[in-house]
Formats: C-alpha cells, sequence, structure tokens
C-alpha cells in the first residue's frame, strides 16, 4: 500500500469526521434554541421532517460533541473533576448555599444560630482532612501509582472490598438517614475510607460509601456526602493540576475540544449523580463490585496476552 495514500485517506476521514460532528452539533444547538424560545422553524432539521423532541437535543449536542472529542483526542481528567464539581453545584446549591450561610451565622452570632449549617460544614472540613495530609505530603508518590497493573489491582481489591463491607456493615438498624445528623466521628471515618481513592482504579464515591457503612450512615445519605466530599478534594487537586499546566501548548483546536469535553463531561455528571443517589436508594451496590471484579480480571487477561496495552 502507498504509504503516502494512507496517511492522505486518513486525513480526509478526519476532516470528514470532525466536519460532520460540527454539523450535528449545530443541528442540536439550533433545535435548542427552537425549543428554549419556542420558534417552531427551529424545532426540526427541515421543514419536511417531524418536530425533534427536546431530549434529542441534548442527544445530538453529546454525539457531536463525543465524535469531535475522539478526533482530537483531548478530554483530560483536569477537565473532567472541575465539570464533576460544577454539576454537584448545580444539583446541592440550595444545600451548599445554605449551609455557607449557615456556618457563618453560627460563628457570628456566638452559635445562638445556623447549628446545622455549622456542623455541616465541619463534617466536611473532617472528613476532607485525611485525603487533604495524603495528598500534599505523598502527591508524587500517588501520581507514580498511576499504572496499568496499579489500576487492574484498584478495580479487583475495590470490588471485593464493596462486595465485604456491604455484607457485613449495610444492613444496621441504627443508621443515620439525615445528612444533617451526621456526627464528627462518623465523617472521620468517611474521610479515613476516602484516602483510599488515591489508589488508581478505586472509586473515590466507593470508598466514601464504604466508609458511611462502616460508620453506620446509610448508603444514600453516604454517597451524597461522597460527592460534598468531592468538592474539596477535587478542587484541590484540578487547582494544582491548573497552575502547573502549560498553557503555551494549547490552540484553539486544543481550546475548543476543552470546552466541549467540559460541557460533556457536565451533562453526563449532572445526570449520573442524581440517578446513582435513586438507584442506591433501594438497590445494593453488589452489581456495581462485581462489575468491578469483572472487568479487573478481564483487563489483568487482555493486558496479559498482550492484547490490549494500557496507557494511562
Amino acid at each position: 500500500m502507498d504509504l503516502s495514500n494512507s496517511t492522505t485517506f486518513r486525513a480526509n476521514l478526519k476532516t470528514i469526521s470532525e466536519i460532520l460532528s460540527i454539523t450535528i452539533i449545530i443541528i442540536g444547538v439550533i433545535i435548542f434554541i427552537g425549543w428554549a424560545f419556542n420558534i417552531p422553524l427551529l424545532k426540526s432539521p427541515g421543514p419536511d421532517f417531524p418536530t425533534v423532541k427536546f431530549n434529542s437535543t441534548l442527544c445530538f449536542i453529546l454525539i457531536g460533541a463525543s465524535l469531535w472529542l475522539q478526533q482530537t483526542k483531548r478530554i483530560s481528567k483536569r477537565n473532567r473533576y472541575i465539570a464533576q464539581i460544577l454539576a454537584v453545584i448545580v444539583l446541592y446549591w440550595n444545600k451548599i448555599y445554605k449551609s455557607i450561610i449557615e456556618f457563618f451565622k453560627f460563628i457570628f452570632s456566638k452559635g445562638q444560630e445556623g447549628k446545622i449549617g455549622f456542623n455541616f460544614g465541619i463534617n466536611v472540613i473532617i472528613a476532607s482532612i485525611p485525603m487533604g495530609i495524603i495528598g500534599v505530603l505523598f502527591y508524587k508518590k500517588i501520581k507514580s501509582l498511576f499504572r496499568p497493573e496499579a489500576v487492574i489491582i484498584g478495580f479487583i481489591v475495590g470490588g471485593i472490598l464493596l462486595i465485604i463491607i456491604e455484607n457485613i456493615f449495610r444492613n444496621r438498624k441504627k443508621a443515620t438517614y439525615n445528612i444533617d445528623d451526621i456526627r464528627y466521628t462518623q465523617a472521620l471515618k468517611v474521610g479515613i475510607l476516602q484516602v483510599l481513592a488515591v489508589w488508581p482504579g478505586m472509586s473515590r464515591s466507593a470508598s466514601t460509601i464504604m466508609g458511611g457503612w462502616i460508620a453506620g450512615i446509610s448508603t444514600s445519605v453516604s454517597a451524597e456526602f461522597s460527592f460534598f466530599l468531592a468538592i474539596p478534594a477535587m478542587l484541590g487537586s484540578s487547582i494544582k493540576d491548573l497552575i502547573e499546566f502549560d498553557y503555551s501548548i494549547m490552540t484553539l483546536t486544543l481550546w475548543v475540544s476543552l470546552i466541549l469535553g467540559f460541557i460533556v463531561a457536565f451533562i453526563v455528571a449532572l445526570i449520573v449523580i442524581k440517578k446513582f443517589i435513586e438507584y442506591l436508594k433501594s438497590k445494593p451496590m453488589r452489581i456495581f463490585a462485581i462489575y468491578r471484579v469483572l472487568v479487573g480480571i478481564l483487563l489483568a487477561i487482555l493486558v496479559l496476552k498482550k492484547i490490549i496495552v494500557l496507557t494511562i
């Protein structure tokens, strides 16, 4: 095969994919505007087409953005972290805003008002301390752990721990079912278990939920608390990475990719967090644990057989 022709073909295919992705995004945005401002003409791709449902417009935008990102291969971890933080803030804005106001009201009123918000804030601080200490003291060593074999171990061990801890602690009769009723000692236990998440492949949410089970907190409340803990944990990591990032390499294409990646991660995080909490209110995490173990074993086999090569 002629190498120059092959290179040209791939370049043309990439260009076509990028044009297609932009076209899909534009169609989705136009239909979205039609629904937002109630313009019937814009609610359909053309005069002979039926009206597109609102949720389908989001699919257009997400599919187009995903296709663009596949071509540019630029959706960084720090971008996902910031998007996830924003999603948590949007979903729990009322709770966050109220707690911040009450936290300072408690301080300035010398404990006369705002006790609930103050206690909640202290719980978040206490639970964040263990991860903060480990992150500051062992940042470089933690980064060095990011290897394929470490991820595989994290998947398998994390899944096994979920099954064991859930079987022992999940169905306690005297569990905490309100996030405002969490005690300081319970918050500390959750924070200590959250440290497990520094190991690649260990889910941070799963680690904090396991901590919640051990501390006597219900699954759904543990999950909600883990999302609040994500704000300082992810924010700290993201700020450090953003400060150290070399912005001189950024081009217009990379900035567009960064923005699209952020939008996709934000929308996905909004949907996943909401559905995840609803799921945990009635379902066990055993399925998720088994999935992690099976994926870990499958990855180990594929890597050992050199069928795939994992890069991090």
